[in-house]
C-alpha cells in the first residue's frame, strides 16, 4: 500500500507542495487543483509529484452529476468529464466522486428516492456518459461507497459495475462509509475482508479514517481520526496491500494540517508495531 493524505497542505508552489508530502513519508497524493486552472499549471503539479516519486492518487469531482436543475446537472457532468481527461492525462490511479442525488438540499445526504429504479438508472447513463466523453486510457472512474446512497455495499457495488459496464470504471473503497449497522461496526474485520474478496481486482483507490459507537440512542456512528475508533486499521492495509502492493489509502477528512501529521504518524506506527511492510521509513 501507499499512505497519502486528501489534504494538499499548506504550499507555496508545486515543488513545495511535493516536498512537504514527500517529507512526511508518503508516498501518493491527492491531485490538489483542477482541471480549470489550465494545462500549465495542472501539469507543474505532475512534474513536481513525478520528481519527488508520488503516485497521483485521485483526481477529485466532488459536484452533484444528479442535480435535480438540468442545467447544474450538465454543468457538473461536463465538469467531471473535464476532470476524468484531466486525470487521465497526469496519470492519475482514479477520478472520483459520489454518485449525488436529485432529491434533497444536500448533494450528497441521504433520501429515500437514492434508492429508486429512476436514480439507478441515472447513474448508471451518468456514469457511462463522463466515461465515454472522457475515453480515458490510464485512468479508472470510480464512485465513492456511501453510507446512505448508492453503492453502500460490496454487493451492491457489483451490481453497479456490471450495469455500468465499462473497463475503465473502477471501485473506490471507503470501508467506514459503508459501516452501518451493528454487525458491520462490531465485526468490521470480517466486512473489511467481505469487501476485498468482492471487489477483489477492481479497487483503484481506498479512503482511511476510523469509527466508534456513539453511547446515546439510537444506533449512532462517529467518525473520527485514526486510532479513536474500532476500525481494523492493520486489516484494511494487508487485504489492501495483498490486492495491490501499490494501493493507495487515503488519510481523509481531518481540519488542519497538523492533524494530518498526526494521523499519518499513528497509521505509519501502528502498521510498523503489525510488522505491515508497505509503509515506508522516511519521517
Amino acid at each position: 500500500m501507499k499512505l497519502g493524505i486528501s489534504s494538499a497542505l499548506e504550499h507555496t508552489d508545486p515543488h513545495d507542495w511535493a516536498l512537504k508530502h514527500k517529507r512526511l513519508g508518503l508516498e501518493c497524493v491527492n491531485f490538489p487543483v483542477d482541471h480549470t486552472a489550465g494545462e500549465e499549471v495542472f501539469m507543474a503539479y505532475k512534474e513536481a509529484a513525478d520528481e519527488a516519486g508520488l503516485m497521483i492518487a485521485e483526481v477529485g469531482v466532488w459536484r452533484n452529476t444528479l442535480a435535480r436543475d438540468p442545467e447544474e446537472r450538465e454543468r457538473w457532468i461536463r465538469y467531471a468529464i473535464g476532470q476524468l481527461e484531466m486525470a487521465d492525462r497526469i496519470g492519475a490511479r482514479c477520478c472520483v466522486n459520489v454518485v449525488g442525488t436529485p432529491y434533497g438540499p444536500r448533494w450528497d445526504g441521504g433520501y429515500r428516492g437514492n434508492y429508486s429504479p429512476e436514480l439507478w438508472k441515472m447513474a448508471v447513463d451518468m456514469i457511462r456518459r463522463i466515461i465515454d466523453s472522457a475515453r480515458p486510457k490510464h485512468t479508472k472512474y470510480s464512485i465513492e461507497s456511501m453510507p446512505w446512497m448508492i453503492p453502500d455495499s460490496p454487493d451492491q457495488y457489483l451490481r453497479l459495475i456490471e450495469d455500468v459496464d465499462r473497463d475503465e470504471f473502477g471501485a473506490h473503497l471507503d470501508v467506514v462509509n459503508m459501516i452501518t449497522s451493528p454487525e458491520r461496526y462490531f465485526f468490521n474485520e470480517l466486512f473489511i475482508e467481505e469487501c476485498f474478496e468482492k471487489l477483489d481486482g477492481r479497487i483503484c483507490s481506498c479512503h482511511l479514517k476510523d469509527v466508534l459507537l456513539k453511547q446515546e440512542y439510537t444506533f449512532q456512528l462517529e467518525e473520527c481520526a485514526c486510532g479513536q475508533g474500532t476500525l481494523d486499521i492493520g486489516r484494511y492495509a494487508d487485504l489492501a496491500s495483498a490486492q495491490d502492493p501499490d494501493m493507495p489509502m487515503i488519510i481523509e477528512h481531518l481540519d488542519t494540517d497538523s492533524e494530518y501529521r498526526d494521523s499519518v504518524m499513528y497509521v505509519r506506527n501502528r502498521l510498523l508495531q503489525l510488522g505491515d511492510g508497505g509503509v515506508p521509513d522516511g519521517a
